[in-house]
């Protein structure tokens, strides 16, 4: 039975999702009809809303559906930075940084955190900004001081947006002191397709999808009622899981002891507890991923956005790797992983060391 570990790519469906996909697809009104079945529908539509704002700490009118967490997080960025200088962290999400290409990187630590003196000393420069700041890497699962970040905003009259798609449901997330957040729903456990920016009460994004006025013309097109049901779902179900960490330390305790050579990017950090990136010096991470996929097991080099291609990661560059960036996997535990799943991941991880390393003899 094949393994799967790559839960930050995306999580399997959960059965809350899936009842709440099933249900919604009864339902053929469209949410902007006002005869009997659209007004069906537009309940439901605003029942998840105001699920997603309880889970979030929000307005219900502040939440606007989008098709997934890259839209949400451009929504935020197009829609929030006229007139503003854009600031984001250099281990951010291509959907942030290529929704704002002439942005200020901001450099991270070695453990991969924000240099919050670096983006005190930005803001510090003058001049109104929007800081775009992820709350966890994709690649590292390593976690942003976000309220230490949003009180620099604050004094200094910044937003911050936050990029909340891989720490939502893993760890305790809410808009808290920043100014939009953004999520996405098969993250969560929920379907593809579906996705928000949660906002704070005043904040206007200007619509990047114009459309027929829909999401209080923030976003334009028909709802995608179906995949925003088991996104609500999902969120509501999806709930930190300390069982996860206890399985990503024993991957990484036992890894460390069969591989002295072996690193762990961010792990001096606090970290998502499903998510372990794992550097095995001289051995390309795209080898790695094609020995377990054969063993069966799957895990991911780096992120999963870019087409299928592993490319160098920007995230293990801007942390100082080096040419170790090129060498290092990414195990995401999901949130059903099987209670042997760091056993048979640390079998296969062995088994796979000692077969490139005699292949490379």
């Amino acid at each position: 039975m094949s393994l799967s570990l790559d839960a930050n790519a995306t999580e399997p469906l959960r059965p809350e999702a899936r009842a709440a996909v099933l249900a919604a697809l009864d339902l053929p009104g469209n949410p902007s009809s006002v005869h009997a079945e659209g007004r069906a529908a537009r309940r439901l539509l605003e029942d998840c809303r105001a699920t997603l704002a309880r889970r979030f700490g929000a307005r219900p009118q502040d939440v606007v559906f989008t098709a997934g967490g890259t839209e949400a997080n451009a929504l935020a960025v197009q829609g929030l930075s006229a007139g503003r200088r854009v600031l984001a962290g250099a281990t951010e999400h291509p959907a942030v940084l290529r929704a704002a290409p002439g942005a200020t990187l901001l450099p991270v630590l070695g453990d991969g955190t924000i240099d919050l003196s670096a983006l005190a000393a930005a803001l510090a420069q003058g001049g109104p900004a929007l800081v775009c700041l992820m709350a966890a890497n994709n690649e590292t699962g390593v976690l942003h001081p976000i309220a230490e970040a949003a009180a620099l905003c604050r004094a200094h009259g910044a937003l911050l947006h936050v990029d909340a798609v891989q720490a939502a449901g893993r760890v305790p997330t809410l808009l808290g002191d920043a100014d939009s957040l953004a999520i996405s729903g098969h993250k969560m456990g929920g379907p593809k397709g579906a996705g928000a920016l949660v906002l704070r009460a005043g904040r206007d994004p200007v619509a990047v999808i114009a459309g027929g006025g829909q999401e209080r013309g923030r976003r334009g097109g028909t709802e995608p009622l179906p995949a925003i049901a088991g996104l609500a779902a999902a969120a509501a179900a999806a709930q930190p899981d300390p069982r996860l960490g206890v399985q990503r330390d024993a991957i990484e305790s036992a890894i460390a002891a069969l591989a002295p050579e072996a690193r762990f990017p961010g792990a001096t950090a606090p970290r998502l507890a499903n998510t372990s990136a794992i550097t095995l010096p001289g051995i390309p991470a795209e080898t790695q991923v094609i020995a377990l996929d054969l063993a069966g097991i799957r895990v991911s080099a780096g992120a999963a956005c870019s087409s299928g291609k592993v490319a160098e990661s920007h995230v293990l560059a801007a942390m100082g790797l080096g040419a170790d960036a090129a060498c290092t996997i990414r195990v995401s535990l999901p949130w059903n992983a099987p209670e042997d799943a760091a056993a048979r991941f640390i079998a296969g991880w062995a088994s796979m060391r000692e077969r490139v390393r005699r292949q490379a003899a």
